[in-house]
Order: structure tokens, then C-alpha cells, then sequence
């Protein structure tokens, strides 16, 4: 899906003015001939969920905390959850191995140029295209917390303490005269004034920056860091709504045949905004000399958990839409008609013909 590479079949005139003519036909397995084999494109959702891994840790005074500082919400034990925060889905495509053409070439033609990607789908007739790169989901930066070392924090005083007690007192009363200390400095009552507002502001950060390492000795602190998985989901005509995988506050995504985690739905509503099949052709001489594209169908993407709606949006499908065709006459006019395909629905995303620009 990520690279294009070009299968290029040119065969020069034998007879000046003889009329081109390039056969299409339907593929059959094992039927050896010269030509292009080609393949229409199932739309593939790409799927992208990131979460969230928050672990707390008590600290090492938290059996003091409510004796020396009064505070009884604090860390006691290891917790880890996870959480889901972010979710994303885009459009690819694969090659739909059941419904693959071949481009034949007869013996005296002027042959079209096919493009195709590096899985076989059809990307343009008598024109180069630009590589086809599959789309990547929306940047998500990865971010992490990490715990202070709040032992750097400690004066000498209180790591010469002969128990953990004794520290766990000593500790509380710094952080009451870090709290006194900030208290005279907003309001101007401090020994030593700074000079200037920059200056105040710069020991106020310090202040709580040092209350904050210490206070994390009692109350404990959490730690932060993200993941992300890549899932693949292609629709099926006639199934609306499947488990994708599922998703454990303990162990963050897991397979969907893992109960442990509750299911992740992806929901797609197809909107049948085109009939469903194949067009029959209007003419019968016509068996074998079209070129196959597709008009897709639009439908509703979800992506739901645990009753929230995280992702919506609607767009194209190529397998929910019908596969229609192009005639052969449209490029027997010395490769004059140029067509351009969309690589993941197969549909028609330009044609010009350079015949009608002189």
C-alpha cells in the first residue's frame, strides 16, 4: 500500500493509421495471456488509539501525613489504570483479490499506460500519477511525567533523623516554614525583600517548587506515559457493527478475544447512497472490452467504548458501492483519454482528453 511502482506495456504501430485497440477482459485464474492484471481496492480503515498509563506511588511518609500535616487523601498503595485519550481512523485501501481484471494486448495496438500501486490496484490509464503514500493518522505526541526527587529537598538536618518518624516530623516542619516564608514575601514582609517583581517571582517558584517535592513525601506522586496502537479494520458488506479489540484499565489495549477488556466497536453505517453490485452491460458485444471502476458508497464511520462516541465521520467505501465500467473506445483513439483513479475507493478522480485541447 505504500509504494506505486508502473507497469508500462507500449507496442509502437505496425501500419501507420491502423486503428489501437486494447482489449479488457475478466480475470481467470490460470488463463495465460500478455497483459495487465489488476485488482479494485477494499477500503481499509486505519485505526489509531492512544492511551494513557497513570501509575501512583505513595511516598515515604504517608503514614504521617495526617498526623504532622492533617491530610488524609494521600497514596497508601501502587495503582495503575489506564485510560483512552485520543483516537483517530483514516482511509487506505487493499487489493480486492475477488475482483480482479486483466488488460490484454493485441498484437498491432498502441497500448494504454497502466499505473498501478505496488498491490495491483489500478491508479490511472495513459497518465503517471504520484506515489501513492498510505495517510497517516494525526500526529500524537507522546508525553510523560516523571517523579522529583524529593530527597534533593531534604536539608541535612532531616537525613541525619534516627528514624522515619523523626524525618517525617522534620519534614513537615520545613514545609511549614516554606508556607510562613511565602506568606511574608506577598506581603512585603520578609527579612529580605527582592528588588524587583522578576526577582519575587523567581523565589515564589522556588518556594513551591520545594513544597511540592516535599509535600510528595506524604501524599505521594503519579507518573504519566502514553501509547499508541495501529489497528487495521476492513468492512464487510451486510456487518454494521464489530469488536475491533478491547480495552483494559489495567493492561490498555488487548486483543478482542481477551475478555479481560471491555469491547471497542467500530460502526460502520452503510448510507446505500448507490445501489450494490455490478452494472450490467447495455450491450453484449461489449463482454470483455471495459475498463472497471468503482462508485462507492458513503457511509458513517464510529468508533465506540463503553457507550462514548470517540471518533464520527462520514466517507466513501468502495466495497458498499457498485462497480461500474468504462469502454474500451475511450482509449483507441491513439491514447488520447487519460484517467485518473482514487487508490482507496477505486472511483474516477479525473479524466481529460488531450484531443479536445487543441
Amino acid at each position: 500500500m505504500r509504494n506505486s511502482f508502473l507497469v508500462i506495456f507500449v507496442a509502437f504501430l505496425l501500419v501507420a493509421g491502423a486503428k489501437a485497440q486494447t482489449t479488457v477482459l475478466k480475470y481467470t485464474p490460470g488463463v495465460t495471456t500478455d497483459g495487465v492484471v489488476y485488482y479494485m481496492p477494499l477500503t481499509v480503515f486505519k485505526i489509531s488509539i492512544t492511551a494513557a498509563r497513570t501509575t501512583k506511588h505513595p511516598g515515604d511518609f504517608h503514614n504521617y501525613a495526617q498526623r504532622f500535616l492533617r491530610i488524609n487523601d494521600v497514596v497508601k498503595t501502587e495503582e495503575t489504570a489506564w485510560k483512552i485519550d485520543k483516537v483517530d481512523v483514516v482511509a487506505t485501501s487493499a487489493p480486492d483479490t475477488a475482483k480482479a481484471h486483466i488488460v490484454l494486448l493485441k498484437k498491432g495496438t498502441s497500448a494504454p499506460l497502466c499505473t498501478l500501486n505496488d498491490n495491483g490496484i489500478l491508479l490511472a490509464i495513459n497518465a503517471q500519477t504520484p506515489k501513492f503514500v498510505e495517510p497517516e493518522t494525526k500526529d500524537i505526541k507522546a508525553a510523560s511525567t516523571e517523579k522529583v526527587n524529593s530527597r534533593d529537598f531534604l536539608n541535612e538536618e532531616i537525613l541525619a533523623a534516627g528514624s522515619e518518624l523523626k524525618m517525617a516530623e522534620l519534614t513537615a516542619a520545613e514545609i511549614y516554614n516554606i508556607r510562613e516564608s511565602r506568606s511574608e514575601l506577598t506581603k512585603g514582609e520578609a527579612d529580605y525583600m527582592p528588588k524587583d517583581g522578576e526577582q519575587l517571582k523567581l523565589m515564589l517558584s522556588k518556594l513551591d517548587e520545594q513544597e511540592h517535592a516535599l509535600l510528595q513525601l506524604f501524599k505521594g506522586y503519579s507518573d504519566t506515559e502514553t501509547k499508541t496502537w495501529t489497528l487495521y479494520y476492513t468492512p464487510q458488506y451486510g456487518v454494521a457493527k464489530e469488536v475491533v479489540a478491547r480495552f483494559s484499565d489495567q493492561a490498555g489495549l488487548v486483543d478482542k478475544e481477551n475478555l479481560s477488556g471491555a469491547p471497542i466497536y467500530l460502526e460502520v453505517e452503510n448510507k446505500n447512497t448507490v445501489p450494490h453490485g455490478r452494472t450490467e452491460l447495455v450491450d453484449k458485444k461489449l463482454e470483455g472490452r471495459v475498463v472497471y471502476f468503482n462508485v462507492p458508497s458513503q457511509a458513517v464511520v464510529k468508533l465506540l467504548f463503553n457507550g462514548e462516541e470517540f471518533y464520527r465521520k462520514q466517507t466513501p467505501v468502495a466495497q458498499f458501492g457498485r462497480e461500474d465500467y468504462l469502454s474500451d473506445d475511450l482509449f483507441n483513439k491513439r491514447a488520447t483519454c487519460k484517467v485518473w483513479f482514487n487508490p482507496v475507493t477505486g472511483a474516477i478522480d479525473k479524466i481529460e482528453d488531450d484531443s479536445l485541447k487543441k
